[in-house]
């Protein structure tokens, strides 16, 4: 299978970004539409990565880009941008809505569009959910599921899954526990799976052992998570919402 590959410019507001495309050349068009948001690193190798790796399963993603130029690689404006994206839910949730107007405006995709997002991208798919996006599913992987800005009631159109590494110290369990009351409240639709002995980054099949603290490969739960995630999306882009 040939994955085919071309970047995407859009923008929000005065911030320039550009994501990258992957689909299936040969498959039959449109194909449903996934908007994979990349961890704290930016669109680096994972994000690509995996961003070809749901591409081989019938999908048109569009790897976004969260961050805009001149941010990546460097530490501390990383940083900045990551806890102003955090911090203002609002902000979060309209970045992420300018990648799925760039993702539903590509040829190659079309009808029902979902998100998945890694880490931080967890953060702002779940972000996007509570923000009453209308998407067919969203899905966090081993991402952050505390929000200064819980879901209210009815809010979550989207089916949620978030996948959990049982180890993984930065996302605690109080965190976990809130995630589930806050989902319950919202009356959302709504799956968390936890992987026992999985710690933060389960999926980062080049992490280098012991680099960065709580962060390691799993296999297993990276298989399992993809599987799942395979599940959910077929599931959810099968009954959810149409643009």
């Amino acid at each position: 299978m040939a994955i085919t590959t071309r970047p995407v410019d859009y923008d929000d507001q005065e911030t320039a970004l550009s994501g990258v495309l992957a689909w299936d050349d040969a498959a039959p068009r449109p194909l449903p539409g996934l908007l994979l948001v990349h961890g704290g690193a930016g669109l680096d190798d994972h994000a690509r990565g995996q961003a070809r790796r749901y591409a081989e399963h019938g999908y048109a993603v569009l790897a976004g880009d969260m961050f805009g130029e001149g941010v990546a690689g460097h530490r501390e404006r990383v940083m900045a941008c990551l806890t102003g994206l955090r911090d203002d839910p609002e902000r979060l949730a309209r970045r992420a809505r300018v990648g799925l107007a760039a993702l539903a405006g590509c040829p190659q995709a079309g009808g029902r569009l979902a998100a998945v997002g890694f880490c931080f991208g967890g953060l702002a798919v779940l972000t996007l959910a509570r923000s009453g996006a209308d998407l067919a599913g969203v899905y966090s992987i081993h991402g952050s599921l505390a929000t200064p800005r819980p879901a209210q009631p009815g809010a979550v159109r989207a089916r949620v899954l978030a996948c959990h590494g049982a180890l993984d110290p930065h996302v605690p369990m109080a965190d976990v526990a809130r995630f589930a009351e806050e989902m319950d409240h919202a009356q959302a639709d709504w799956q968390l799976i936890m992987y026992g002995g999985a710690m933060h980054g389960f999926t980062h099949s080049r992490a280098v052992p012991g680099a960065m603290p709580g962060v390691a490969y799993d296999a297993r739960a990276d298989q399992r998570s993809f599987l799942a995630a395979r599940t959910f999306l077929a599931q959810a882009l099968e009954s959810g919402p149409t643009f």
